[in-house]
Parts: structure tokens; sequence; C-alpha cells
């Protein structure tokens, strides 16, 4: 067994259970209610008796010299993400948005037949905006002006705030738009007469 560095090292989480198939090249990442699986390029240990991970920077398949380079980076990446699965198991993710202005108004449009779900957006433009909600995602509005996104991806949660958020970015003059929760803006001077 070559040198492994203790920088490759994930401890597992109390509570998480992992499940490591070398014929698929799969990792599965459970907790009871989340499930999560990874496709991998890179083996893997488990050392059950300290309870940890390491990521190898030994591929699946034989490569050549120049590409054994690309496996450290590889093993890198892994690394990360495999980390931040176990993050993401452990909790949920919110994001909160605002929507500042006169008669800017978010509604909440369930429909039960197809099951779906979606956002249907007042913005002061002449026509309504609607977004469909991924099924991964809980939507929960306040006051048809305050919305808040949850879900366990918190990839997936702050690219859903970002695109919503993109339908009126605040302007710096006024100040009214979608914002982020705990965001300020600068007001810009207007001109002087």
């Amino acid at each position: 067994m070559r040198f492994i560095s203790n920088r490759y090292v994930l401890k597992i989480p109390s509570q998480t259970s992992v499940l490591y198939c070398k014929e698929k090249k799969k990792l599965l990442i459970t907790n009871g209610l989340k499930k999560m699986t990874i496709d991998l390029k890179v083996k893997l240990k488990i050392l059950k008796q300290k309870n940890c991970i390491v990521v190898t920077d030994q591929p699946f398949y034989k490569i050549s010299n120049k590409a054994s380079k690309q496996n450290k980076s590889l093993q890198g990446k892994y690394y990360f993400v495999i980390k931040k699965i176990f993050k993401n198991i452990k909790m949920v993710t919110c994001k909160k948005l605002k929507l500042v202005g006169v008669g800017y108004k978010v509604f909440l449009i369930k429909n039960r037949e197809v099951n779906y779900k979606l956002l249907h957006f007042k913005l002061g433009y002449s026509h309504n905006i609607y977004y469909k909600i991924p099924k991964d995602l809980k939507v929960k509005i306040r006051q048809s002006n305050k919305i808040f996104i949850l879900g366990d991806d918190s990839n997936l949660v702050s690219k859903t705030a970002s695109v919503i958020r993109s339908y009126k970015y605040p302007e710096p003059y006024k100040g009214k738009g979608i914002l982020y929760f705990n965001e300020s803006i600068e007001l810009k001077e207007g001109k002087k007469l």
C-alpha cells in the first residue's frame, strides 16, 4: 500500500452510512432520510476501524503517464465532492429573497393533477412571469413579497435563487427589484437640476 496523505482522508459523520461498489464505480451516502450517489473515476478505501474514507489517486482503468498527472486533480475533485455531500446530507440549505417595489408580488400556484408548482411574479412588466419549481425544492412565501427556498442540494438552491433574482435585478437609483434578504444596495444620486 502506498503512503496516504491525511489531506485526502474524510471522517464519516455520525448517523451516516456509506456503501461503496467497486464493480459499478459508485458511492452511496445515506442518513436514513436522504440518499446521494456519486459516479467515481478514482478508487476509494474505506477504513472501518477509524470510520474514514480515503480518496486515492489510483484510477479504475490503466492510463498513460500523461493522464496520470490529471489523476491528482481528480483526487482533489472527488475529495471535495464527497465532503460537500456529507455537508448537504446533514443540513437543509435556505435562501431568502425579498421583493422591493410598489406592486411587486409573488404567488405560489399548485396543481395537484399534474403535480407541479409554479411561482407567479408581478414585477412591473406588461406581462406576468412564471417559474416552475424543481421537485427537490420547497418554496414558502410570506406576505407576498418574501420568498424562502429550501432544499438539500446547496447548488440547486443557490442556482434557483439566482435565476429568480435575474428576473428583476435591483436597480441602483431607487433600489427596486429582487434582493437577497441580507443584501443592501448603495443608491446612486440622480441628476441634479
